[in-house]
């Protein structure tokens, strides 16, 4: 297949500075509202998460952001999990928001932190039991002989919990990304896209227009 020769024209309307709200957390608010409004299927919550390793080496890949708030963007995870590993190394990362059928994108970068356990613990239980079973059950990021092995992992949690409820994992739980900078990228027409940027600053946020 050429992918050079993939093309898609963007037609979206304007995104101009006067139309951003003064913070990224109201813009992100804003455009995740209408991205539910408009689609069933999409995950509007996935995002790419980017982190490296103390040696600078980055990996990738997607998570779902379970909060979104003035105090950054959180998510959860395995804390033996080899992202976690890298923001053990590497306290600093980035989340990619893509949502490709309206064209637009947003990026946010900065320090992550681990959640406290009562928000942790908040979360977890949220979560249906299948997914709480699953967190006792995958040795996340390490190397299993085969998917024989995790069915029986699962089938041990479901034995060890019964009907009870089901505890948090110690090795489990979230981090937030509290952002520093936050980009709101929409395709426009002749790739002429319209990109604006939040920087922090002293407590507040300016915001700028960035060239295509």
């Amino acid at each position: 297949m050429d992918l050079a020769a993939l093309r898609r024209a963007y037609q979206a309307l304007p995104f101009d500075i006067s139309d951003a709200a003064q913070t990224p957390f109201e813009q992100f608010s804003s455009w995740v509202e209408e991205m539910v409004a408009a689609s069933t299927e999409l995950e509007v919550n996935a995002a790419v998460l980017a982190t490296a390793d103390g040696r600078g080496r980055p990996s990738a890949r997607h998570v779902l952001v379970k909060g979104a708030d003035i105090r950054g963007f959180a998510f959860f995870t395995n804390y033996a999990s080899r992202k976690a590993d890298e923001l053990a190394a590497n306290p600093w990362a980035s989340l990619v928001f893509a949502w490709s059928p309206v064209a637009r994108q947003v990026i946010a970068e900065g320090p992550v932190e681990r959640l406290g356990a009562p928000e942790s613990d908040a979360y977890f239980a949220s979560r249906p039991r299948d997914s709480q079973l699953a967190a006792w059950a995958s040795p996340q990021s390490r190397p299993l002989p085969d998917r024989a092995a995790l069915d029986a992992a699962f089938a041990a949690s479901e034995a060890r919990f019964a009907d009870a409820p089901v505890p948090r994992p110690p090795g489990w739980g979230g981090f937030r990304l509290r952002p520093v900078r936050v980009e709101f990228w929409q395709g426009r027409p002749s790739r002429l896209h319209d990109r604006i940027v939040y920087l922090a600053e002293g407590g507040t946020w300016r915001r700028e227009r960035l060239a295509p």
